[in-house]
């Protein structure tokens, strides 16, 4: 198996007059049935099948032999009601409710969920805006954190999200899960419950339910009694230490979004008893000088780079660029405990204070990491390139190899730039230049292709022993990172095109262009700038490389930058390809840090099943779950993502606390209509300024222009104005800040104000009509 089963009625599956556009009343294929019971689960007994394509007579009776196959081979299983596919959730199931995604929704994970099947699905939970209930009686039950639900289960659309949507028939307990907050002490022995995002509500503890919990502690809690009047109140589960304790900043993060962070038992043992690999179906590469080039700080080693010129006379001036990625499959096998452990985190998550990682330290900080002068496997690629930098072919092959050096970027660059130490000093003829030689042809490559380059500097939080927030600083961006950079990007590339060409399904690396509707929204806002946008959807990222080009070295710049990266798509995973917009590929898969995403791990196994390279290949289960296993772990990046951001979000804040009443220089980030989002660049934090607090002038928000406008100064503020504001309020355990604005509004444009005025004489218009009074204006 492993290998693409040719076009499986790709033309069948689109509906027509019936469900997959096959023949009506004849039997279909296997895989045409597989598909729909995944598309229709509502829809998947014996019964339904056979009235969805059209059978009748001897067509049943084939229809029942074949799902009876499909069933004994594993294919399907069998539930009192229907049919599912193994690891499909059936029609309807009880959920637990256990976090929310990055806008607020709800995601639950079914309450029963065998171990073998992996990772439980996410959910995304439809709450009813309907007053009534599906009989028209009562009111349409609302779920909450911690609650457990019986659901109508449904195939999400959406392919970046949940595999699943969910309607609510039933809500069957409430707030079953423990719930976080801080404990805080209350008089008479009581204490209460302060929650630590903005939609939690607070909770009283009595004196009995509080156990060992002190001032300030970080708490888990259940709900001990709802009642109809006063605050809901509260039991302490358990401690998780001190809100002003080390790390206990990224442990609400942890615990907020049901991180796992701890490694079963199970896991850790099958990590311990690991031995190192053999040299079976493995070159012996150790004699070449592959070198690793990470972060002065990092733990692993999971990439090691090497060049050299091209010896081959039909390449004249080319090079041969080799990277080696650490042989994590052949350590974490398919459905072992590592891999299911691995599965249910998707990924390693990256706090200032901490590392959640996705393999124990065992595998990921020992075994599978590439370190300087010891054995260790690795899955390698080599790529030949042509002077002009295009790709003319590579090559796969598993490998032993041994390290020959472990640099950091600042010592490779200064290396470069003539200030090489004891260790980067010898490496700089024999390996160093040749990779910046390779790197200069790469970049032509790169530079015909026109990636989206946006200006976007990321900053970092260096912590004090105590992990408070020591400062705020924006590291410089070497050549040494984009070295890497460019060759990890070119391994990728090989992994899927090796992959395509043996016709093994894998999991891409995809990245949707702009929406129309986001095309229209930057179209209208670039041109309050006189800089124009191309309408059509066929865009390129070279058409926003051309807009940001126009808006170097000039004020509008920065918030250029932001609004091109606003009306971007946001990368997912997916087994179907539609390639990678802002890197302007067409074929694009992870492979290059199987250590810290499993993403990467799914691609080896398929290289190593694909190319014959032994053990540790990928299964046919795993292949029949892509679609699921790649909307998992796009669930879990994005939780990743809003984890790490609302850590430092809460840094930041603690770290502003003390500083309420001071004044600060910032930008303008976000124009919305209740207000102004300010960030301050010297801490990468941002805060809010209400619209109610911006003067006694009517503002008015113009979404074309990013602008808030008053309706009788003309005076209003703009994305990307420098400002000066007052910190008002800072909230530490919700990350947020609020500000007031002290800068006075700026005369805004001709085109804010005829807009405004249109605005004006159309209400006025309307007023007559219907005789109404003008609003009045905020205050």
């Amino acid at each position: 198996m492993g290998k693409r089963p040719g076009k499986i009625g790709r033309a069948s599956q689109q509906p027509a007059a019936d469900p997959l556009n096959i023949a009506h009343g004849s039997l279909p294929s296997r895989e045409v049935i597989l598909r729909f019971i995944a598309d229709h689960p509502q829809k998947a007994s014996k019964r339904e099948l056979a009235k969805a394509f059209g059978l009748k007579g001897e067509n049943r009776v084939e229809l029942k032999h074949l799902l009876r196959e499909l069933e004994q081979e594993g294919m399907l299983q069998k539930t009192r009601k229907s049919l599912i596919r193994p690891g499909a959730l059936p029609p309807v199931t009880v959920l637990d409710i256990t976090t929310r995604d990055k806008d607020g929704e709800l995601i639950g994970r079914p309450a029963e969920w065998p171990d073998d099947q992996g990772v439980a699905p996410a959910v995304a939970i439809r709450q009813s805006t309907s007053p009534a209930g599906r009989n028209g009686k009562g009111k349409a039950p609302v779920a909450g954190m911690g609650d457990r639900i019986l659901a109508k289960i449904f195939p999400a659309a959406d392919r970046g999200g949940p595999a699943y949507t969910a309607r609510i028939i039933k809500i069957l307990d409430k707030r079953r899960g423990a719930l976080l907050g801080v404990f805080k002490d209350a008089p008479g022995g009581a204490g209460r419950l302060l929650p630590i995002d903005r939609r939690g509500e607070e909770m009283v503890i009595d004196p009995d339910y509080k156990g060992e919990a002190k001032d300030g502690d970080l708490v888990e809690v259940e709900v001990a009694r709802l009642g109809r009047f006063g605050l809901p109140r509260a039991k302490v589960l358990s401690i998780i230490g001190s809100v002003a304790s080390e790390k206990a900043i990224s442990m609400i993060a942890i615990h907020a979004h049901g991180i796992p962070y701890i490694f079963p038992p199970a896991v850790v043992a099958e990590a311990d008893d690991a031995k190192s690999a053999t040299m079976s179906h493995r070159e012996d590469w150790r004699d070449v000088p592959l070198i690793t080039i990470d972060p002065a700080d990092a733990k692993d080693h999971d990439d090691a780079v090497y060049a050299q010129a091209d010896p081959s006379p039909d390449n004249p001036d080319g090079v041969i660029v080799t990277v080696a990625i650490a042989d994590v499959s052949y350590y974490v096998r398919p459905n072992s405990p590592l891999d299911r452990e691995a599965l249910r985190r998707g990924n390693s998550v990256y706090f200032p204070d901490r590392v959640v990682p996705m393999l124990p330290e065992r595998i990921s900080n020992d075994l599978c990491s590439l370190r300087e002068g010891v054995d260790r496997p690795a899955l390698a690629v080599r790529m030949v390139f042509s002077k002009e930098g295009r790709k003319i072919g590579h090559t796969f092959h598993r490998i032993m190899m041994k390290s020959a050096a472990k640099l950091s970027y600042q010592q490779a660059q200064a290396a470069i730039d003539g200030k090489a130490d004891d260790k980067s000093g010898p490496l700089l003829e024999p390996i160093l230049k040749p990779l910046w030689n390779a790197y200069r042809i790469m970049t032509r490559g790169r530079e015909r292709r026109q990636p989206l380059e946006l200006d976007m500097p990321e900053r970092k939080i260096l912590l004090k022993p105590d992990g408070t927030v020591d400062r705020v600083f924006v590291p410089p961006r070497l050549d040494a990172h984009k070295l890497i950079e460019e060759m990890m990007i070119q391994a990728n590339v090989s992994a899927a095109e090796t992959l395509e060409k043996k016709r093994q399904v894998l999991i891409y690396r995809i990245h949707d262009g702009p929406t129309l509707a986001k095309q229209e929204v930057l179209r209208e806002f670039l041109a309050t700038l006189g800089i124009s946008l191309a309408k059509g959807g066929n865009m390129r990222a070279n058409n926003f490389n051309m807009i940001l080009a126009k808006a170097d070295d000039t004020p509008h710049q920065t918030m250029v930058n932001e609004m091109v990266l606003r009306s971007q798509s946001q990368a997912i995973y997916s087994p179907e390809n539609i390639g990678h917009f802002g890197l302007n590929l067409m074929k694009y898969a992870h492979f290059t840090s199987p250590i810290r995403r499993y993403a990467d791990l799914i691609v080896h196994r398929a290289l190593v099943g694909s190319l014959g390279f032994g053990e540790g290949a990928i299964t046919p289960d795993e292949e029949a779950a892509l679609d699921d296993i790649a909307a998992e772990i796009s669930t879990f990046e994005r939780r990743a993502m809003a984890a790490e951001r609302e850590t430092v979000d809460r840094l930041i804040a603690h770290h502003l606390a003390g500083r309420v009443g001071e004044e600060f220089e910032g930008r303008v980030s976000g124009v919305t209509k209740s207000g102004l989002f300010v960030t301050l660049p010297d801490y990468g934090a941002d805060g809010f300024v209400p619209i109610s607090t911006l003067g006694t002038d009517y503002f008015i928000y113009d979404e074309a222009h990013q602008a808030l406008s008053g309706e009788k100064t003309g005076l209003g503020y703009r994305l990307g104005d420098s400002v000066t504001v007052k910190l008002a309020e800072a909230i530490p355990l919700a990350g947020a800040l609020r500000f007031e604005m002290i800068s006075e509004g700026r005369k805004m444009p001709t085109a804010v104000r005829s807009f405004h005025k249109g605005r004006r004489r159309d209400a006025g218009r309307a007023r007559k009509q219907v005789g109404t009074r003008p609003p009045r204006g905020r205050r």
